[in-house]
């Protein structure tokens, strides 16, 4: 049997704890072999003939089984000796057989499953059944010649009495031997899959990781141009109030004071995007030509439309009194409007109503998104979308709810603070 996946990957050594199951398990052995030598002795069925001393009987036994608390550990070693006494206690005809057999076949399975050599293992494995069939054609051309002439007195059968005692000795062993050789091959190509099963996994968390990674870095460049954008709209207003106030100061202070109010609000607001950039990484530069133009709070009622005309009844209420938004949070709260509506349209099963609500609050204006659909599938937590909104939120200090309403259908809710604004001189 060949292994489809290659010799090259060698299996990790037994845990401390599979070594003491195999020093328990090789103790156990050890006391039952001398256990059934103690009922053959009591049976006097010696089917291999006069047994040696007691004392030798012991020895034998024990030489045979106890190498089992090292099968896995090593396991070549421990087959090698394990075969090498048990062809040497038949040879001195020792009576326990059934354990010492069991034992036999336990190492040359540990050998298959465990043998961190797959050539060496495979080499070794069919160079101790070759030997075993070649010890029992030695036991039969010794012991031929010693049967009784009545031994098969009451055979009927078709087949000479020896020759099916020998053919059925072969296919008894071959069978025995086959068995140990397969079901160590097939161990240990379970724990090769096993094992590469493991390394994909790692490699998905890896990719996936990365993925994620990839989105929030990708998320962050174009939060960061746009946020370039309107830093620099508000140094070109302050270039503008700045020249203007040049030009009145000698003549109207009334008005040079008012510009200078207005430079100090937007240097103010200018100075707070900028903290917020502080915390967008920015990894490369993207295509501008891929760049969508800014959009912000007045091109909502645009995305309701959009909605409308896929089916959705969709609504777009504005509730409070609508005050100047800086244009990064107004370019984010259309954004999360954009992706939740996507949402809706690309996700949710059996959406018919759709309402967006748009509240403007003392310090703070919040985006409601409800629908009455049902996801076609659990929400992914790291999905793209959830993770642009995240991070379009947190840029702004904001706070975001994603989740099932208690009614039906589900709802994504932005909150995002809006600094005291003083309006610019005419």
């Amino acid at each position: 049997m060949t292994t489809p996946t290659g010799d090259d990957w060698r299996r990790p050594g037994p845990t401390p704890e599979q070594r003491r199951l195999d020093l328990y398990g090789g103790l156990a052995v050890t006391v039952l072999a001398l256990f059934s030598l103690t009922l053959t002795r009591s049976t006097g069925a010696f089917l291999l003939g006069p047994p040696p001393s007691w004392p030798e009987q012991i020895v034998w036994t024990v030489a045979v089984t106890l190498p089992l608390i090292w099968r896995r550990r090593f396991p070549a070693t421990t087959t090698l000796v394990i075969s090498a006494t048990f062809i040497a206690a038949q040879a001195r005809s020792a009576p326990e057989t059934q354990l010492s057999s069991w034992a036999l076949f336990a190492a040359l399975y540990s050998l298959g499953a465990w043998g961190p050599d797959r050539r060496l293992s495979r080499r070794l494995r069919i160079g101790v059944i070759v030997t075993m069939f070649a010890w029992l054609g030695v036991y039969y051309a010794v012991t031929v010649g010693s049967i009784p002439a009545d031994a098969f007195a009451h055979a009927v059968g078709p087949v000479p009495p020896v020759l099916a005692a020998m053919v059925s000795g072969v296919l008894v062993n071959g069978l025995y031997f086959g068995f140990a050789y397969f079901f160590g091959e097939t161990a240990w190509l379970a724990a090769h899959r096993q094992h590469e099963l493991a390394a994909q996994a790692e490699e998905l968390r890896r990719s996936q990781a990365e993925a994620r990674g990839r989105a929030v870095i990708g998320e962050r460049v174009r939060i960061a141009r746009e946020l370039h954008d309107v830093v620099a709209h508000h140094v070109s207003v302050m270039g503008v109030q700045a020249s203007a106030c040049r030009r009145v100061l000698d003549r109207d202070l009334g008005k040079a004071r008012t510009a200078l109010t207005a430079i100090e609000q937007t240097a103010r607001t200018a100075v707070d995007e900028l903290r917020r950039m502080l915390g967008v990484l920015r990894a490369g530069e993207s295509d501008p030509a891929r760049a969508e133009p800014p959009a912000g709070v007045d091109q909502i009622a645009a995305v309701v439309d959009r909605a409308r005309d896929a089916g959705l009844r969709a609504t777009l209420g504005v509730y409070g009194d609508p005050a100047p938004l800086p244009e990064s949070v107004s370019q984010a709260v259309y954004r999360v409007v954009q992706e939740a509506v996507t949402n809706v349209l690309r996700h949710a099963t059996g959406a018919g109503v759709l309402d967006v609500r748009i509240r403007y609050l003392a310090r703070e204006v919040e985006v409601d998104v409800t629908d009455d659909g049902r996801p076609t599938r659990p929400p992914n937590p790291d999905g793209l979308g959830l993770v642009g909104m995240r991070e379009r939120v947190g840029t702004h200090d904001g706070t975001l709810e994603v989740g099932p309403r208690a009614g039906g259908g589900w709802r994504v809710r932005a909150r995002f603070p809006v600094p005291v604004a003083v309006p610019e001189p005419a």
